[in-house]
């Protein structure tokens, strides 16, 4: 039986910001797909109290291009500023990974945060252990900056956190209304403001989507996005991993609640707009205020037409029948 070796990886960035607020972000778990560009979609699957407050989660992230999931142990400890986690589905070919991420004062606007891995190995990974450990670097580095970008806006992160849901009821079967919501890559045979949809998925379940939207003046863009598809739970979660113009990270979420008479439909949108793009994008003189209008009188109208559409889907199997 090969031997076990440990690596111990450690990424560091300071910040402008107080502790307890960069504390504050690393801890909200629920939220990392929005503050970690890593991150597609984090669910809590218990919540108890033992060393401390602690919570099992269920994570999606993207890993070297590939979406991989794991279940992770969290404890916090709010008095010393540390988050300590544990996988126990682990990234081959790792025996196990853990680790703790910190948060240091260096003054009262001012901090240090640390993010460790203690990694395990059998000695005849060496290859394979390399390639992880720079995945895992390069990750960590992404996710820091990310969120010293979030965290370093503390005092206006309220006005650049945008969240907001859509709903339509629905007089038609659930089935047809994920179908609909599934078959995004028709959608721009439906929707007059997407112009074409390349799909593909990796994984079942697992849709990795790249659609060209209209923009200003005529012109297109492309936004990219990773879609976790949970069928018996009637959800769509999704995650932009190249965002629209103004928007600095979006996810959200379709989901679908069933009764006698029909369905539910609801669209949730989270996201964390970028400040220097507001000019540029609505021009000279604008603010948070109107980016926010913007963005949500946008994505709301795109939304509603979208659920007009998986009703219309939905009631026509009824009529027809």
């Amino acid at each position: 039986m090969p031997r076990e070796r440990v690596r111990r990886l450690s990424q560091a960035i300071e910040v402008d910001a107080p502790a307890g607020v960069v504390y504050t972000l690393i801890a909200s778990a629920e939220r990392r797909p929005l503050y970690f560009a890593s991150n597609v979609y984090v669910e809590r699957l218990d919540w108890y109290d033992v060393r401390g407050p602690s919570e099992r989660l269920r994570v999606w992230a993207l890993a070297d291009g590939e979406v991989r999931s794991w279940t992770s142990d969290r404890v916090q400890d709010s008095a010393r500023r540390t988050l300590s986690f544990r996988h126990d589905r682990n990234t081959e070919p790792a025996a196990s990974t853990g680790g703790t991420a910190s948060v240091q004062p260096l003054g009262p606007d001012r901090c240090r945060l640390t993010v460790e891995h203690a990694l395990t190995f059998p000695d005849d990974s060496l290859e394979g252990a390399a390639c992880l450990e720079r995945n895992i670097t390069a990750t960590t580095r992404a996710d820091l900056k990310n969120l010293r970008f979030l965290a370093e806006r503390w005092d206006r992160l309220d006005e650049l956190l945008l969240s907001f849901e859509e709903s339509v009821r629905i007089e038609g079967p659930a089935e047809r209304v994920h179908s609909f919501l599934y078959d995004v890559e028709s959608w721009f045979k439906h929707l007059p403001h997407v112009r074409g949809v390349h799909l593909t998925e990796p994984q079942t379940g697992v849709q990795k989507v790249t659609m060209a939207l209209d923009a200003d003046g005529g012109t297109e863009q492309d936004i990219t996005s990773v879609r976790l598809c949970f069928p018996h739970a009637g959800r769509i979660v999704h995650k932009e991993t190249k965002p629209r113009k103004l928007l600095a990270a979006h996810c959200g979420e379709w989901s679908i609640v069933s009764d006698e008479n029909g369905a539910t439909v609801t669209s949730q949108h989270h996201v964390v707009l970028r400040e220097q793009d507001v000019e540029q994008v609505l021009g000279p003189g604008a603010g948070l205020g109107d980016a926010r209008r913007h963005v949500r009188a946008e994505l709301g109208d795109e939304t509603v037409r979208a659920l007009h559409l998986a009703q219309e889907h939905a009631e026509s199997a009824g009529r027809a029948a």
